[in-house]
């Protein structure tokens, strides 16, 4: 029989999801250095790269659990999907300036489905840095964001914009997440979203209900 207590022998499997966590977080501060840049070289992603492993190493954030998993065709949708909406985004803006006019802008409300600060924060971080949206407030118990869109017609109505945040955080679980948090969040198990969903959820009602409140509001707006 073996010696070794049973807390020394499960701390491996700790470290080792410590040591997940840590390289997640190391490529997204990675990926965020790069697009600020707009620079896409081999020394902007070394740069970006040792900036992370110094702020990670100088000011570490409290422990989070993260007990996702990593998908590599999950992870190139999300990255090809967001420089896409970037560069997209960046034109409607762009234009909207140049022809003038007042834009008819106005502030969503969007309930997420997964109750993960980590996919939250990622899910906020990443609809911000698309031009003409961004997060005014976050609210990690009911897993809530409140996004001022610059103009709603851009965003192709309130349903639409609504909806690009969920898929947003769709390509962000199915990158991420393992498969109890994409069931727990009513997605089936897979990298793509051709897996479809689960069965609705008991609080569907409830997110229906939030549409038609923040169609109320952006009208208003």
């Amino acid at each position: 029989m073996s010696s070794v207590p049973p807390a020394m022998r499960v701390a491996p499997s700790h470290r080792r999801r410590r040591l997940r966590a840590s390289w997640a977080m190391l490529l997204w501060l990675t990926v965020v250095w790069v697009l600020l840049w707009g620079d896409l070289s081999l020394a902007n992603v070394v740069n970006g790269l040792l900036i992370a492993v110094f702020l990670t190493t100088l000011l570490p954030l409290p422990p989070t659990p993260f007990d996702g998993s990593f998908r590599p065709w999950g992870v190139v949708r999300l990255l090809v999907r967001f420089l896409r909406d970037v560069v997209v985004a960046s034109y409607e803006v762009a234009l909207l300036a140049v022809r003038g006019g007042e834009p008819h802008g106005g502030v969503i409300r969007v309930k997420l489905r997964s109750h993960s600060d980590v996919y939250l924060t990622m899910t906020a971080g990443m609809t911000s840095l698309v031009p003409g949206s961004i997060v005014i407030e976050a609210h990690r118990l009911t897993g809530t964001l409140y996004i001022h869109v610059v103009d709603l017609a851009l965003q192709g109505g309130i349903e639409r914009a609504h909806q690009a945040v969920l898929d947003q955080e769709e390509r962000i679980l199915r990158a991420f997440a393992s498969d109890a948090e994409l069931a727990d969040a009513g997605l089936a198990p897979g990298a793509s979203p051709r897996a479809g969903q689960l069965a609705a959820r008991p609080d569907a009602d409830a997110d229906a209900e939030h549409t038609d409140e923040d169609r109320r509001e952006g009208e208003a707006r």
